[in-house]
């Protein structure tokens, strides 16, 4: 991908591939497009992880993501760098994700989910025959178990163990100290083996 200065065309061959993150962020703040669609091409797939797993609604998730990518061109601007690119992009991401589940009816609350619904489709998964592969099997029971969790430890769960942040930049992301990420990983974990503890 191509791009010019802060306020024309690349000159030919000028590549943005391996420019770090910080560079495109202030290249895009002065309105380099070129240097945000770099950004989004990188950061876009964890993004989209993390939301498609945080709201179940399809629809939701475009929304959410559209909007984070929004308010992330919007604030590149005013990016200092405090947090990585990563980070702060993940930041927008869990604010506007925790602002669609206030937009649930029953008080800002997500849909009740009944754990013994999520069970059963648990045991569904592990008893189908047609799935040949376990580990995907068991992702997708893994999957089906965070919809038990609350909004916060579901995220911190995510942010940890599939994008692989650090407990710091967790923090960061969620808006608390870092002993609160070590509590939130805990009770999510603890949840998590009781619900799979029958797909082992």
């Amino acid at each position: 991908m191509t791009s010019g200065g802060p306020g024309g065309e690349a000159p030919s061959g000028w590549d943005l591939e391996g420019v770090p993150d910080e560079a495109l962020a202030r290249r895009a703040g002065l309105g380099d497009k070129a240097a945000f669609a770099v950004l989004v091409d990188r950061h876009g797939p964890g993004l989209h992880r993390h939301v498609s797993r945080m709201l179940r609604d399809r629809g939701a998730v475009e929304d959410c993501l559209q909007e984070t990518l929004i308010a992330a061109w919007k604030g590149l601007r005013g990016f200092r760098g405090q947090a990585s690119v990563r980070t702060w992009l993940f930041t927008i991401a869990r604010r506007q994700v925790f602002a669609h589940g206030r937009r649930v009816p029953e008080s800002g609350s997500l849909p009740h989910v009944d754990p013994a619904e999520v069970l059963d489709r648990i045991a569904d998964l592990r008893d189908d025959p047609a799935r040949t592969s376990v580990e995907s099997g068991s992702l997708e029971a893994v999957d089906v178990a965070l919809t038990l969790l609350p909004e916060r430890q579901r995220s911190a769960w995510l942010l940890k163990e599939v994008e692989g942040l650090s407990y710091a930049e967790i923090a960061i992301v969620l808006d608390v100290g870092p002993t609160v990420v070590r509590g939130l990983l805990a009770r999510a974990r603890t949840t998590l083996a009781s619900t799979l503890e029958d797909w082992r």
